[in-house]
């Protein structure tokens, strides 16, 4: 699984990334984690609102850091 997190690095970007490795090391899942902080990246894959979050290529949500459990559903 690929789990990427698309913001330039901002703490909300930060928190997430770490939101989001947290919820799948508690999943217990094998996992890639990118932090992709390109601009252009970010702008190509749709997103207008940072931070956002990835799975295997797909955005599942943008603008906000959700919690662990909220992260966990959109790992499994």
């Amino acid at each position: 699984m690929k789990i990427e997190v698309l913001g330039t690095g901002c703490p909300k970007c930060n928190q997430l990334e770490q939101t989001a490795k947290a919820a799948a090391d508690r999943l217990g899942l094998t996992y890639e984690l990118v932090h992709v902080k390109d601009i252009n990246e970010i702008v190509r894959r749709g997103v207008m609102l940072t931070p956002a979050l990835a799975v295997d290529g797909q955005v599942k949500v943008s603008g906000q850091v959700p919690s662990i459990d909220e992260i966990s559903k959109l790992l499994v």
